[in-house]
């Protein structure tokens, strides 16, 4: 593979990218590092957040939610001419990617030698850094191939494409579900394609069928756009059958600013609310967890909701985070 010039579709500064592979440092695998705490992820699922890798495997989306906090002008291309590397080439690159990205941190006076020497040798993937996933055309196999690796899958969908959904078999499985009505849906989400509300709906179908794959339902809240009817989204949500259900604030960040103004992100007390009345409508889901640095909530059927598969095996693990 080369690294001979940021291609067409991998066009943010800030991003580290091989060819159509992307990856950025997550705040929290930095923190998490410098023992300054850790994602959400790590208290809800067990994720060890140094040894995380938020990578793409391609930079587009057919979305264009008003809450996101990339430049929509960077999904404007065609992928009718990307030549497409194979998943064991995605994984090569993601995996360089990251140990280029934390290479800094060895230096640092604040990092523990081995716990930097745990994070060259990464855990987790979050599939989740730009664009929709499902538009690669090996996602299924890419998942696998890290899978392989033992190296765990937390895939994020926005749910345009339930066929390829239905052939995806990661160790979570997040499909965002931004509204629970169609007119909701158009005003926060704008899709591109006029059949994505349709696509979605058949996406919670997909989700139901799942019965090795973890399958979480990510609401971001929205001040004055998404926060109501919170029956509606149970029912919603009831459809997909899933065994999570994440509502996060909405955060006045990056190229949202430009659509939102600040009021709109809501305090970690009104999503615990919101939370909680939707729980009200989802007996099957008792347990309500919260962290309040991240203003999110989940819920959950039982108590325990770690990845029996992670292996608990850094000297880091019950690190207060």
């Amino acid at each position: 593979m080369s690294e001979s010039g940021t291609p067409k579709q991998v066009d943010d500064p800030d991003y580290h990218s091989v060819n159509h592979t992307a990856a950025q440092t997550c705040g929290w695998t930095a923190n998490a590092l410098r023992g300054e705490g850790r994602c959400y992820k790590n208290v809800f699922y067990g994720i060890q957040s140094h040894r995380c890798i938020q990578m793409t495997p391609v930079v587009k989306c057919n979305e264009r939610c008003v809450f996101c906090w990339r430049d929509h002008r960077g999904h404007a291309y065609e992928l009718d001419e990307v030549e497409w590397d194979d998943p064991e080439a995605v994984v090569d690159a993601s995996i360089k990617l990251q140990r280029k990205l934390l290479s800094g941190f060895g230096g640092n006076d604040a990092v523990p030698r081995e716990r930097f020497e745990e994070a060259m040798e990464p855990r987790h993937v979050a599939i989740s850094l730009d664009g929709e996933p499902t538009l690669y055309p090996y996602l299924p196999e890419l998942i696998a191939a890290f899978d392989a690796r033992d190296i765990t899958t937390f895939l994020v969908s926005n749910g345009t494409n339930p066929a390829v959904l239905a052939r995806c078999d990661p160790t979570q499985l997040y499909v965002s579900v931004d509204a629970a009505d169609r007119h909701t849906f158009d005003r926060v989400v704008r899709p591109v394609a006029d059949d994505a509300w349709e696509n979605l709906i058949d996406t919670m179908d997909v989700l139901a069928e799942k019965d090795t794959t973890r399958t979480v339902l990510r609401t971001t809240l929205i001040n004055g756009w998404n926060m109501d009817d919170p029956d509606w989204y149970a029912a919603f949500y009831q459809r997909a059958d899933p065994d999570f259900i994440e509502l996060k604030a909405y955060m006045h960040v990056g190229h949202s600013r430009g659509r939102l103004d600040r009021d709109a992100m809501p305090a970690h007390e009104q999503v615990v609310e919101f939370a909680a009345e939707v729980k009200e409508h989802m007996p099957e889901h008792a347990e309500l967890k919260e962290v309040p640095a991240s203003r999110v909530a989940l819920l959950a059927r039982e108590k325990d909701t770690w990845i029996e598969r992670l292996k608990h095996d850094s000297p880091f693990w019950n690190e207060a985070s």
